[in-house]
């Protein structure tokens, strides 16, 4: 979205082992610290936002996990996060890719990046969330995706800091993630293993181009937002009608504050056409969710993250 201030403080682990020494050394000085992916669903407030964030954005690897040969390499889900890839000494030929289609990414893995990956080496499942920005921790916390595809589609293995400071691995079973809600409490994303199918590549690309065409055809993808706004509320109270087509049927589309606009492509995005503040862009939501309640009746459940104090 491009609006908001600034953080006292602000912290760039660069492993899952250092994410948890921050976020040790914020709760041990009574500070609940605040983890930043890529913003893609948030919104903070003007002025100067008071404790500690920690930025994922150093923690972007990826890796294949190599099939044990000689001692040589591991998918032991046991071994220490830092290592959560089991690449090639450079004395294993490489395997083949669909041996093992899995994928361990660390939490600032941006999605872009993992679909292109995924392509790439020929899984496929995963086209779903092409066009979302983001980083895999925050994907995986609030279950990015839309109704191309989710993010736990394809989640084998969570690990993630637990309130006592310890790494902790979670099956999606354990987990069990909803709608926009990966259900993992407070409990912060440093790792995840990720499950595809093996396809042909150029299946792979021609559905990725398929989704796309759609999303651009529909959604202000290139246009500074936060991506959608509210959440869908449950089809049989809302006539069938998700948040976006209740926002345009109240007459919404296209009603600002300042610099801050209801997209006219689509109503369930609020887009900065340049100049907006966050005091503008939240007011505008408040707004939009009042009036559609006023209209409706429905009370639109917000989607984005906001950082308010």
């Amino acid at each position: 979205m491009r609006v908001g201030g600034r953080v006292e403080w602000f912290l760039e682990p660069t492993t899952p082992e250092e994410l948890r020494s921050a976020v040790n050394a914020c709760r041990e000085r009574g500070l609940a610290p605040r983890i930043l992916g890529g913003g893609a669903n948030l919104i903070i407030a003007d002025g100067i936002l008071p404790g500690v964030v920690i930025g994922t954005g150093r923690m972007n690897r990826l890796f294949r996990i190599w099939p044990a040969v000689d001692g040589e390499g591991s998918s032991d889900q046991e071994q220490d996060p830092s290592a959560w890839s089991a690449e090639p000494s450079g004395r294993v030929a490489p395997a083949d890719p669909a041996l093992d289609p899995r994928l361990v990414g660390w939490a600032g893995t941006t999605l872009p990046s993992l679909v292109r990956a995924a392509r790439d080496l020929g899984y496929g499942g995963i086209e779903g969330v092409v066009g979302i920005p983001g980083h895999l921790g925050g994907g995986v916390a609030m279950n990015a995706g839309g109704h191309w595809g989710e993010l736990w589609d394809h989640i084998e293995l969570v690990r993630v800091i637990d309130e006592e400071g310890e790494f902790l691995d979670l099956t999606p079973e354990q987990v069990q993630p909803g709608y926009r809600n990966g259900n993992l409490g407070t409990r912060v994303v440093a790792a995840a293993i990720l499950h595809f199918e093996p396809a042909p590549k150029a299946l792979i690309e021609q559905r990725m181009r398929e989704i796309l065409r759609e999303k651009n055809a529909v959604q202000p993808v290139s246009e500074r937002s936060a991506g959608c706004v509210f959440k869908n509320p449950d089809l049989e109270v809302s006539g069938g009608r998700g948040a976006g087509r209740l926002v345009d049927d109240c007459g919404l589309k296209g009603r600002s504050i300042g610099d801050a606009m209801v997209s006219p492509l689509h109503g369930n995005f609020v887009v900065n056409r340049g100049a907006a503040r966050a005091t503008d862009v939240l007011a505008l939501i408040e707004e939009v969710r009042a009036e559609v309640a006023q209209q409706t009746g429905i009370e639109l459940e917000l989607e984005v993250k906001r950082w308010l104090d």
